[in-house]
């Protein structure tokens, strides 16, 4: 009945328990959704299935059959992949080696050095043919690719795995609302197909909309599994934090004061950037800058904190005329700037924390 069965699964990290007894049963050709709050043990209790970590307790049954997975290639050899929340792409290659990685094909037999890339391109073009991913060619390379065509290829390479079970962690968290109607294509032909989805996702409206089944999960235990079909939006939350939340959003009441910043007429010296953009914004106040991708929306601020070229338009801080033409000109006005891709632009990965934000 079942192609997964994880029972009473237990994994502790130093100082927190992050999973306590924990079961998940997902049956095969179905999507079955994972939720819970962040640090509910969701993506713990996937990196345990797919071998990043060895479970403290609890066994794992694979198509009835109990099976050890200790590592990656172990659970990958079983027919289970696994689309990472952080993108695990190498950004200088092209996407057929991204796909094939660790796995070329080769001319003359799997030990031969000569790797065979006509083949390799075939492959890939035949893969994104299937996912109609046709804006993406095998030899782009990563690094030339949006966010959203990135997470695409990604899910490109955990389907050529020929996988029985697909872990889909958060995949829709940059994709525009037309790529998550795609996602959801893909997804439905891999479920015709026999495949078993577990999808991670914060979005109700997607759970709801995608899923055969959902498990919640709540600080590390399981909370338990039900048909989505009888589940809403107030009863997941309900469920997720144990209680019921009768103030879901805070009240729209705040105290708008003086101008903080005003924005008149940037304009890109990019002809296809962009143009004429104004805005104000006040102390106490959210102002929302929303648009599909590819708006300009990112280039913007980063043109507002200094990172990008402006040669139209003028920028007041608090009523006055400034000038900034870098980031240390922004920090010396009060900004800061989180940046859309963490990984690429807002960390520096091999520095310590304090080396970071000196």
């Amino acid at each position: 009945m079942y192609v997964l069965e994880m029972n009473h699964v237990s994994k502790s990290f130093p100082g927190v328990k992050a999973l306590d007894d924990v079961t998940l049963k997902v049956k095969s050709g179905t999507v079955h959704a994972l939720m819970g709050e962040n640090g509910a043990g969701k993506s713990t209790l996937m990196k345990c299935l797919f071998g990043l970590y060895s479970m403290d307790e609890g066994e794992i049954r694979f198509n009835g059959e109990p099976v050890a997975i200790n590592n990656v290639k172990e659970a990958l050899s079983l027919g289970i992949s696994m689309i990472h929340q952080e993108l695990h792409l190498i950004p200088y290659r092209s996407v057929m080696e991204n796909i094939w990685l660790g796995r070329f094909p080769r001319i003359g037999g799997a030990k031969s050095p000569v790797i065979d890339h006509q083949a390799m391109y075939e492959r890939t073009d035949q893969l994104l043919k299937d996912l109609n991913l046709n804006s993406i060619t095998p030899n782009d390379l990563l690094r030339t690719l949006s966010v959203s065509k990135a997470q695409s290829v990604e899910i490109a390479k955990a389907v050529s795995y020929d996988s029985k079970i697909i872990i889909m962690d958060e995949p829709s968290s940059s994709l525009t609302e037309n790529e998550v109607e795609h996602l959801f294509s893909i997804i439905r032909s891999l479920r015709q197909r026999g495949v078993a989805i577990i999808y991670i996702s914060h979005k109700m409206e997607e759970i709801l909309k995608i899923s055969d089944e959902v498990t919640i999960m709540r600080d590390g235990h399981y909370v338990g599994t039900w048909e989505a079909s009888e589940l809403t939006t107030a009863t997941i939350i309900k469920r997720m934090v144990g209680r019921d939340l009768t103030h879901r959003f805070p009240s729209g009441e705040s105290n708008i004061g003086k101008e903080l910043l005003r924005v008149e007429n940037y304009t890109s010296p990019n002809p296809r950037s962009f143009k004429h953009v104004s805005l104000t914004l006040h102390e106490g106040e959210i102002l929302g800058l929303g648009g599909l991708v590819g708006a300009q929306r990112t280039e913007v601020m980063e043109a507002v904190f200094g990172l990008r070229l402006h040669n139209e338009g003028a920028l007041y801080v608090r009523g006055k005329k400034v000038t900034i033409n870098n980031s240390y000109d922004a920090k010396k006005y009060g900004m800061a700037l989180l940046t859309e891709e963490r990984r690429a632009t807002g960390i520096f990965p091999v520095l310590s924390v304090q080396q970071s934000s000196a």
